[in-house]
């Protein structure tokens, strides 16, 4: 624990949260072998600085150390930088250049934002890990190379492999031993001994009174997401340090400076494949079938009751059939829908037909039946169940517009109201 103070002092660490602590342990412990180390966290909280708590706790820390941010670096001079190059290896080498891993043999190179690192640089970069070794750029002779790696990534790598945009190999040759840098939002018990922390530099520094929070004030700070980290906050004490003209800063005056530090950043829900042209055709190709099941099942039902009413047909009372529905026992097990959905069909029903007075109940329960003429016309039909798959009725409607307009599959799509990439890739799905 001490070690720890000391450390923390030395470079200028504030903070008491255990994520912390645990981190800054690790580092202590892996600055004492040779092994890799990744550093993985959000920008803004300090990679830099455990980095060089790694080195200068070392056995290479009388060697030098350089950090080398490798997304500021152009591609097409990465290996330059890095390996070095031979004269007249491309345009513009008027002499050879000695690259990071020649010069500072014996030391320590940080890699900042390793995931941005080219994948013809990470092979080689690979390669000196393995075996120590590395090539200039416009040269075939390798050179040999003694050199600690230290690599640091605010993004996370394995999504990164997922993609194909950084090595597998070379992600568990850096991680031997990951540290994890808390977000700020995760140390809220560090939020304000920062925040204090930079308000008495600047009034050092400027030669002003400190600026100071009130208790409203400081659970605004501490409830803040705080995406850019340590950075951010830094930022906002020095704002409220040249803008408040009080030294005791309220929660109402902070938020005349700050408004946005009620803002909670919070992630939005949001389907990615939903905005892909293809999936929005398909959506509506879906609605325009329920559309077309719905305008069956309205003629179905019209014809039913021009039969009733063609017919002379008498039909159960309303309050009889409702009577029969709450006395039975079990309805869930014998309908999937609720007692309320049955009542609103049969509310549909009750204006149509009206019952007869003079007939018994036990007589309005039987079934309906045509006569003998409507059952001789009727003998020869066929039932045959509806087929309610939602692809077998698209292929029905693509079907149907391509026969409309004699196969035209730009009239078919307007028709269908999809784009004709959509209709083409339909056709070859389903092969029509």
């Amino acid at each position: 624990m001490e070690k720890l103070q000391s450390v923390k002092q030395r470079y200028g660490i504030i903070g008491r949260s255990p994520l912390l602590d645990r981190a800054l342990s690790t580092a202590l412990r892996v600055a004492k072998t040779e092994l890799s180390v990744l550093i993985s966290g959000p920008s803004g909280t300090g990679k830099e600085a455990f980095s060089k708590i790694i080195h200068d706790n070392s056995a290479r820390k009388h060697s030098k150390f350089i950090a080398i941010n490798c997304g500021a670096i152009p591609e097409g001079t990465i290996n330059s930088e890095l390996f070095g190059h031979e004269k007249g290896s491309f345009t513009g080498a008027t002499g050879e250049r000695k690259g990071y891993f020649e010069a500072y043999d014996g030391g320590t190179i940080f890699l900042d934002e390793i995931g941005e690192m080219p994948a013809d640089t990470q092979a080689a970069l690979l390669r000196i890990l393995e075996v120590g070794e590395f090539i200039r750029v416009g040269s075939s002779k390798p050179q040999k190379t003694d050199v600690r790696i230290v690599a640091a990534t605010n993004v996370k790598l394995q999504d990164a492999m997922r993609k194909g945009k950084f090595r597998e190999d070379l992600y568990f040759r850096l991680n031997t031993v990951p540290i994890e840098l808390p977000a700020l939002r995760e140390r809220p018990e560090d939020i304000y001994m920062l925040f204090r922390k930079f308000a008495v530099d600047f009034a050092e520094k400027y030669r002003t009174p400190p600026v100071q929070l009130d208790e409203r004030a400081r659970s605004l700070l501490q409830t803040y997401s705080w995406p850019g980290n340590i950075r951010e906050l830094k930022n906002v004490a020095e704002q409220i340090s040249v803008l408040s003209e009080e030294r005791l800063v309220t929660a109402e005056h902070l938020l005349e400076l700050i408004p946005n530090i009620l803002q909670r950043n919070l992630p939005m829900i949001r389907e990615k494949d939903d905005l892909k042209e293809g999936n929005l055709q398909e959506r509506e190709i879906l609605y325009k079938v329920l559309f077309e099941m719905k305008k069956d099942l309205t003629d179905l039902k019209d014809l039913v009751f021009q039969i009733i009413q063609n017919n002379n047909l008498e039909v159960p009372d309303i309050t009889d059939i409702r009577s029969l529905a709450a006395s039975y026992p079990s309805k869930e097990k014998v309908s999937p829908y609720s007692q309320q959905s049955v009542e609103d069909l049969l509310d549909d029903y009750k204006p149509t037909v009206s019952p007869s007075p003079n007939i018994r109940t036990e007589e309005k329960l039987k079934p309906i039946i045509l006569d003998d003429n409507a059952q001789q016309r009727y003998q020869n039909s066929i039932v045959v169940d509806d087929n309610l798959s939602l692809i077998e009725n698209e292929k029905e409607l693509i079907r149907k517009a391509l026969k409309k307009h004699h196969g035209k599959r730009k009239e078919a799509a307007q028709d269908l109201e999809i784009s004709e990439r959509t209709l083409y890739r339909k056709i070859k799905e389903y092969d029509l």
